[in-house]
């Protein structure tokens, strides 16, 4: 019958999927320091809404090219699909206030622990089994977390909170996404993340819109190609690469932050964010390793099925 013939996986060009998702994480890593600079100039909604215009266009050309805008439209949960969108509205808004009073290696160290929370989350809002071993990781990793932020110390930085904010609001959108992936397509969600987050762009910025001068108007500009270039990129990886396989090099984007960060804006880590980073990078790859395993796994019993 339709339908009850085992899903394996497909996708077998790793090292193309690897390289265009390493490109993208350079892509995202700059989108992050021209936020940093716009913040100097512009207010953070007016950031949001041109970003996000620049996605819509680019969501409403994809899904026509793939499926068509009316098709990818209908959502069999809509209520969750904006919910999720406002979620990520949110969190942006906030990384882009964060990043004002945060390194940008600093932000990017503290938010390496959002797989580790994904996966924790995962327990209680997807149903989904999570092994003793990846519940160790995932502690180490909120250990290493700890040491990064440092609360309670002198060196605590009231901002970090609004990152460890950031981080919760990332995950929930990432579980949510999960789940409307369970009855939506990939088009649809995209579709939905452009469209709603233009919409409550375009609210949040209403009556706080100032007109940009020529190097404001050339970073804005900058965001918006790394922005879409990065995700279009992204979608590439994913259609060639599994996720499961993708998932540990997103860490790369902590590495582009600290050289990015340091060049730009001459930051640099301290050694207990260093050392707390490592132990967080280190948990969420262990993670990323025994989901890859558990995923082969699940391949080979559907093809001897």
């Amino acid at each position: 019958m339709p339908g009850s013939e085992p899903i394996v996986d497909k996708k077998d060009a790793p090292l193309l999927g690897i390289s265009l998702l390493l490109v993208a994480t350079v892509l995202f890593a700059w989108q992050d320091v021209i936020t940093k600079q716009l913040t100097a100039s512009v207010s953070v909604t007016q950031i949001m809404v041109v970003r996000f215009g620049a996605f819509a266009l680019f969501a409403m050309i994809y899904t026509h090219r793939k499926c068509g805008i009316a098709a990818a439209a209908k959502s069999m949960l809509p209520r969750l699909q904006v919910i999720r969108c406002v979620i990520m509205c949110t969190e942006i808004g906030l990384f882009a206030y964060a990043v004002q009073f945060l390194g940008i290696a600093e932000i990017h160290a503290i938010f390496s622990c959002f797989p580790l929370l994904v996966t924790a989350l995962s327990v209680p809002f997807l149903g989904e089994r999570v092994g003793w071993r990846r519940w160790l990781a995932v502690c180490v990793g909120f250990i290493g977390t700890l040491i990064i932020v440092q609360p309670g110390t002198g060196v605590f930085n009231p901002a970090a909170l609004l990152a460890l904010v950031c981080v919760v609001l990332y995950s929930f959108y990432n579980i949510l996404t999960r789940s409307v992936s369970r009855h939506d397509s990939f088009e649809t969600s995209l579709l939905y993340f452009g469209v709603v987050g233009f919409v409550a762009s375009l609210i949040a910025v209403y009556g706080r819109w100032q007109t940009p001068d020529a190097h404001t108007m050339l970073l804005l500009s900058g965001i918006c190609v790394t922005s879409v270039t990065a995700h279009m990129l992204l979608i590439k990886a994913l259609e060639v690469t599994r996720a499961v396989v993708l998932q540990p090099f997103n860490y790369f984007i902590l590495v582009w932050a600290i050289v990015l960060g340091y060049l730009v804006f001459g930051e640099v880590l301290m050694q207990h964010q260093v050392i707390g980073a490592s132990i967080v990078v280190a948990s969420g790859l262990y993670v990323g390793v025994r989901e890859y395993l558990i995923s082969r796994q699940r391949n080979e019993h559907a093809l001897t099925d």
